[in-house]
């Protein structure tokens, strides 16, 4: 039986072309994906908030599908609308903008990084069945992260210590019971990993959680000319993402200083991409392509021997391990967060706690390409089976449903 169209308001302060990482294109492809399928879609994110952040104008092209309709957030105030709600966790300037926007006869409304587009507040607007997705820790950690004190994994929150290191004003609302009355307005959260799970139970958040893991459409699978960002003729390792200390760049950079097997390529930029240069001056077998377009990353991971994601943080699911295993190409990564998880459930490559594992992997896969092809395979089998577009799909309705039943 065909399904019921839906019509969705997705509530997000980041999307393409207007992004930073992960998040932005989750709820970029899960738009479009559930457009493809006929239901209506409507993406309410905040341009400004992106101005604020980011280190220009956006870059890129990221095409939507005719069922889905954009209304970015632009206000006279310009930086003032998502400072104000950084620090009283409501859309104290953008109020009435928001409820315009959000003011259709939605049957679903979902919210994702609402941090700056809204805050804790924007969790009572909208209309139909709310839900939430996890795409970070804002939900238990002011600065998203659970990154202590910008130099270690939060093990045991100091959130106002913490929030002062960041040099950001603390947020007092935190403390005032706002955002305990906003999540009773969701009724429905999900998880991209069973890691992130925990650790939302472990800082106290008691509502049920779905697990719903992120996923990569074969419509997205990233291609491109095989000739067109290779750096190096030499065998390499892979880094894409965001260039921030949590990423944990810096310590494969101390590895790959005495290391002459492989290159060490690395595609993306953010606010330490600076200093990782720096601290690669003259390194011949380190390449730093800068940000790329998801279009342009298909011959990178198809290439390299292996792609590196070496966080020193928590992420919440790592979507650039399903980009390399898309291209077959398996992933060692540090043994942190949700990244072993997504190795675990594939065994589409390797996970490392030490950096003598780190190297061990390394060797291991560069020189023996049959157990890279093994691995490699395993991860792309894994891909179709269960985060490519089918399995997410199926998942996301059958919660849909189910949470429904539930409010009845």
């Amino acid at each position: 039986m065909p399904e019921q169209p839906l019509s969705i308001c997705m509530v997000t302060t980041f999307y393409p072309p207007h992004f930073f990482g992960g998040d932005g294109m989750h709820v970029y492809r899960l738009s479009n994906e559930l457009a493809r399928r006929g239901h209506k879609v409507t993406v309410v994110h905040s341009v400004t908030a992106y101005a604020l952040l980011g280190p220009g104008p956006a870059r890129g092209v990221f095409p939507n599908e005719p069922g889905v309709t954009l209304r970015p957030l632009q206000t006279a105030r310009g930086r003032l609308d998502p400072l104000a709600t950084y620090l009283t966790g409501r859309p104290l300037l953008n109020g009435s903008q928001l409820r315009e926007a959000l003011d259709g006869s939605y049957d679903i409304t979902h919210f994702h990084n609402v941090s700056l587009v809204g805050g804790a507040g924007v969790l009572s607007y909208g209309s139909g069945l709310k839900l939430y997705t996890m795409n970070e820790h804002w939900l238990v950690c002011p600065m998203h992260v659970l990154w202590k004190q910008n130099r270690e994994p939060c093990r045991k929150p100091e959130c106002l210590r913490c929030t002062l290191s960041f040099r950001r004003p603390p947020q007092l609302w935190r403390y005032t019971g706002l955002l305990e009355r906003e999540l009773n307005n969701v009724d429905l959260f999900l998880s991209p990993s069973r890691f992130t799970i925990d650790a939302h139970r472990e800082r106290g958040f008691t509502r049920p959680i779905t697990h719903l893991p992120y996923f990569l459409p074969t419509s997205d699978a990233p291609g491109g000319d095989a000739t067109s960002k290779l750096p190096t003729e030499r065998p390499y390792f892979l880094v894409v993402g965001r260039l921030e200390r949590l990423k944990g760049v810096q310590k494969l950079l101390e590895r790959f200083r005495d290391y002459d097997g492989a290159d060490l390529v690395i595609a993306g930029d953010g606010a330490y991409g600076d200093e990782l240069r720096q601290q690669a001056a003259g390194m011949r077998n380190v390449h730093f392509l800068g940000r790329l377009h998801p279009s342009e990353l298909g011959p990178l991971y198809r290439d390299a021997i292996a792609l590196l994601v070496p966080s020193v943080g928590f992420e919440v699911f790592g979507i650039v391990i399903l980009e390399a295993f898309a291209q077959g190409t398996p992933a060692i990564v540090h043994d942190l967060g949700a990244l072993p998880e997504v190795i675990a459930d594939s065994n589409g490559g390797i996970a490392y706690s030490t950096d003598a594992e780190l190297l061990d992997a390394m060797e291991r896969l560069r020189t023996d390409p049959a157990l890279r092809g093994e691995l490699g395979e395993n991860g792309r089998k894994a891909w179709l089976e269960r985060w490519s577009e089918e399995p997410h799909m199926e998942g996301y309705l059958a919660a849909i449903a189910a949470a429904r039943q539930t409010a009845r």
